[in-house]
């Protein structure tokens, strides 16, 4: 979902709070109204708007949200929203995904080609820049909720292939096939989830120059910008010095 940045795991700060938990609710919303249209409006008998719903509230958003968002997909029916994926390079070849989630599909790609054509970047066809990538179901908790002892027993009892534990968060890895399986046997011991998602995670990072640091940082952010844009992923590596 938007709001867990994808690209090297940095969300990068630009003094906006309230105008990005804006955005971010905006895209949690999107996301709950699809995943109750699409199946049970109750999430306990829905999967994705379980999941949703739990990524919502990890990001501090209000219940009367949730459950308006949940209500709006028994409305009026004239917005069909489609997942949409867009594959392309961005400054210095860096390869990019991006996952959409809108009911305009012409308006879409044109904002997302005018994104990578004025940062110097190009869109490709499907499979372009997604064979850089893998795809997993990634599953996050807060530390608060398990230890790292304790976390790594419980993801393998659960079926899970991989556990890291980071300085916030332990992140468990899985097939994508496999991820509500996954999730369904760790809630029969953990309450609240960050996120559960389905990621591409690149095959290698790219590094780049100190010096073009800013230019990818900005051209990513302007993607992840974009009111129909769900998840930014990307090959890069901003962490190295």
């Amino acid at each position: 979902m938007a709001g867990h940045s994808h690209w090297a795991g940095i969300k990068h700060k630009k003094g906006k709070v309230d105008k990005q938990r804006s955005k971010i609710f905006s895209k949690l919303s999107k996301e709950i109204t699809v995943a109750a249209k699409l199946g049970d409006k109750d999430p306990a008998m829905n999967p994705r708007l379980r999941s949703a719903v739990q990524a919502a509230r990890s990001a501090n958003m209000p219940k009367d949200n949730i459950e308006r968002a949940i209500d709006k997909s028994s409305a009026a029916t004239g917005s069909n929203f489609e997942n949409l994926r867009y594959e392309g390079f961005g400054p210095d070849k860096i390869a990019v995904i991006v996952e959409t989630l809108t009911d305009n599909k012409n308006r879409t790609a044109s904002n997302i080609r005018t994104i990578f054509q004025k940062n110097g970047g190009s869109l490709g066809t499907q499979g372009s820049a997604s064979h850089n990538f893998k795809q997993l179901g990634i599953i996050k908790i807060d530390k608060k909720e398990i230890s790292d002892e304790n976390i790594l027993e419980l993801a393998i009892e659960a079926g899970a292939d991989e556990c890291m534990s980071n300085i916030n968060f332990h992140e468990i890895h899985c097939p994508m096939s496999e991820i509500y399986n996954v999730k369904k046997n760790l809630e029969n011991t953990i309450a609240n989830f960050i996120s559960t998602e389905i990621e591409w995670i690149p095959l290698n990072s790219v590094n780049i120059l100190n010096e073009k640091k800013d230019e990818v940082t900005e051209f990513l952010d302007s993607l992840e910008d974009d009111e129909d844009v769900q998840n930014v992923f990307s090959n890069v590596n901003l962490e190295v010095n």
